[in-house]
């Protein structure tokens, strides 16, 4: 499910190579670029799969640059925060506070702080999604002498989600989410259903790229079940955020295949169908991340070395510290040559099966095994699918200071980012 099988060039690229070259030409390499086009057709699609009433919002983790995401925040989609920094990016990017979310497991004291400061401010946020006990006596504590504070509670649906184990979020055994029978607890200790937090619902996530509907279903089923059960005690319990999970391909020639957003969607409705019309959530939401930023972003870089031993292996100027997706699960992104030996690529020049390396002092510093045409020194290489957890996850490990990144609008290149310096090193 994580890895791409090339065996030539793909089938279509939707950025023209021109313009690959052409950013990098002006902007250096290793390069973040960003197809609009591309990034404003996901928003679409998401959309109609999932359309009003559902809100929309945008997890920020999975890529979370204010001048990226301005492109979408004008949509009908909200922003999705795991702390206060995330909060800041978002109101950065133009989505307000009544459009943010603040979830994740790791919430400080200063996180929950802000959201706090917000409400007293007139601005509250969307809600703030609890993942415990002692985080709801926190919050609690902190809103007793203001206005009251939107939450859901983050439940373990401890189903088996269809991906790879780093992923799982929703498994029995990750750290996530409190387990329904302690849904109670939590309530009790945020002060219960009148004390300063409001009770608006459960949230869940099952897992990221997910390689099947069903247990995102499983979840989803729970998350209405447990929903209807708090409606006697908890009057204001009319949400739930089914999170996200919806997949991508990553493989350019057309050769996998991911459950359409559609599945989904269908999954949702008949679910919701299927319990009394009185009974059914008013308000429904997911936060797609990958879904909507990973089929628009490339990671652009130069040939380091080509090493000819036994395994052949090409080192770029980008790797781990860029994307660092491959070494944490094993994920392969298309990995397309777009010069050989200094020159356009010829459609009909023969491939070799190579190891692509980065040039980290790693040994796991690895791509993976892609099928390209002879390289050498300066060749100019792009990485695909590159949108959702690159940027975000990027690191100064090793010295290297953080990537420009650059819009494609279909016309013109505009700068996002500029490169990092030395001097803005630790």
């Amino acid at each position: 499910m994580f890895t791409s099988r090339p065996s030539g060039p793909p089938r279509s690229i939707d950025v023209p190579v021109g313009v690959l070259a052409e950013a990098a030409g002006r902007f250096g390499t290793p390069l973040y670029l960003y197809d609009i086009s591309a990034l404003l057709a996901d928003a679409r699609a998401i959309e109609e799969a999932f359309p009003d009433p559902w809100i929309r919002l945008v997890s920020l983790k999975a890529n979370g640059l204010p001048q990226l995401l301005r492109h979408v925040s004008s949509l009908s989609l909200g922003a999705s925060a795991v702390s206060r920094g995330e909060i800041s990016l978002a109101a950065r990017a133009g989505f307000p506070p009544e459009r943010t979310a603040l979830e994740g497991i790791g919430k400080t004291t200063a996180d929950l702080r802000a959201a706090v400061r917000l409400a007293r401010a007139g601005t509250p946020l969307l809600w703030v999604s609890l993942e415990s006990a002692e985080e709801a006596a926190e919050l609690s504590r902190m809103a007793s002498r203001g206005p009251r504070i939107d939450v859901l509670v983050r439940i373990n649906p401890r189903v088996q989600p269809e991906t790879h184990r780093g992923l799982a979020v929703g498994a029995s055994e990750s750290k996530f989410g409190v387990l329904a029978q302690d849904l109670g607890d939590v309530v009790a200790a945020g002060g219960g259903p009148t004390g300063p937090l409001r009770w608006r619902g459960i949230h869940l996530h099952v897992g990221s790229q997910l390689g099947a509907v069903d247990a995102w279903r499983s979840a989803f089923r729970l998350g209405l079940r447990l929903l209807g059960l708090q409606r006697a005690a908890l009057p204001d319990a009319d949400t739930l955020d089914a999170g996200s999970g919806f997949p991508i391909g990553y493989d350019l020639t057309g050769e996998d295949s991911v459950p359409a957003l559609s599945l989904f969607a269908t999954a949702a409705r008949e679910e919701t169908a299927a319990i009394p019309s009185d009974a059914r959530p008013r308000r429904l939401a997911i936060e797609p991340g990958r879904a909507l930023l990973g089929r628009s972003g490339w990671l652009l870089g130069r040939v380091l070395h080509v090493r000819q031993r036994e395994s052949p292996s090409v080192i770029l100027d980008c790797g781990m510290t860029e994307l660092l997706r491959p070494v944490l699960y094993g994920a392969e992104h298309p990995v397309i040559a777009l010069t050989s030996l200094g020159s356009p690529v010829d459609p009909g020049v023969a491939l070799a099966r190579v190891i692509v390396d980065g040039p980290i002092c790693e040994a796991t510093d690895r791509f993976g095994h892609f099928e390209l045409p002879p390289l050498a020194r300066g060749d100019l290489v792009a990485i695909a699918k590159a949108g959702a957890y690159g940027s975000s996850m990027s690191s100064r490990y090793n010295g290297r200071p953080r990537p420009a990144e650059v819009a494609w609008d279909g016309h013109c290149l505009k700068l996002l980012r500029r490169r990092g310096s030395e001097r803005s090193l630790p």
